[in-house]
């Protein structure tokens, strides 16, 4: 379907007294508004539930927690994948849904592999607040540990 977009010619029919670059140019823009604004265009990345059907293909979905979110639609963007979020308060804790096509489960998948490792990642990692407070800790207890120790010297021999 892509290849047929992308090798379509497009026809224009302006009826005018003298073409001039000008009234080409108003044409033109006037085309390719009418192409944006067309309606059976498909969504893609972040969308609807109502957006998703429209792609006339099988939808599943996933249970994701409320941290994850911002995190997963990164990695979905990354893969291209379209999905639609949606919030489910039937339960005490609200839990969001992640549905996608059907035919994505394969890179929904690989998808969930990498974020799912990047959030192992940090996990382990230490906060640089924590890192912080240990080094603060490190550097009092080196500080007490010194000894001070003043010694006048004045230079006077007898």
């Amino acid at each position: 379907m892509q290849e047929e977009i992308t090798q379509g010619a497009i026809a224009i029919s302006v009826e005018t007294s003298k073409m001039t670059a000008s009234i080409l140019q108003k044409a033109m823009k006037k085309v390719l508004a009418e192409m944006k604004n067309k309606k059976g265009q498909l969504h893609h990345g972040k969308q609807t539930i109502r957006q998703l059907m429209k792609h006339n293909t099988g939808v599943s979905n996933i249970e994701i927690t409320d941290q994850n979110i911002k995190a997963f639609t990164a990695t979905a963007k990354k893969y291209g994948i379209d999905f639609a979020l949606k919030k489910d308060t039937s339960v005490e804790i609200p839990r969001y849904l992640v549905f996608f096509k059907g035919r994505d489960a394969d890179v929904i998948t690989a998808a969930f592999r990498e974020f799912s490792a990047k959030n192992l990642e940090k996990e382990k990692k230490k906060s640089i607040k924590q890192e912080l407070s240990q080094a603060q800790e490190k550097s009092k207890q080196k500080h007490r540990e010194r000894e001070k120790v003043k010694t006048k010297d004045r230079g006077v021999e007898r």
